[in-house]
């Protein structure tokens, strides 16, 4: 699956990673329910440091269309919040 990083460019993740990311998600769709800024700027780097340490960085020069598209790095929570489906940042 290809994830855009907004801002930074796209990795190449294996599906086998989704279960790992997913639990990463569920914790930072409750922070973000309850309004808990620190519990959600610690949990979207530690999201999207796991994507980065996971996946596949793809050349800068590629544009693949993006399954999924997380946050910048420096997102608010209403940007996320604008993002956000039912399932959180990464559909189950």
């Amino acid at each position: 699956m290809i994830v855009r990083i907004m801002g930074e460019g796209q990795v190449e993740l294996a599906d086998s990673h989704f279960v790992e990311l997913n639990e990463l998600d569920d914790v930072l769709l409750k922070e973000m329910e309850s309004g808990d800024g620190p519990g959600f700027r610690t949990t979207l780097h530690a999201l999207l440091d796991k994507v980065r340490e996971l996946g596949t960085p793809l050349p800068d020069d590629s544009l693949e269309p993006s399954e999924l598209i997380l946050p910048a790095p420096d997102a608010t929570l209403e940007d996320v919040r604008a993002m956000l489906s039912d399932d959180g940042l990464i559909p189950n």
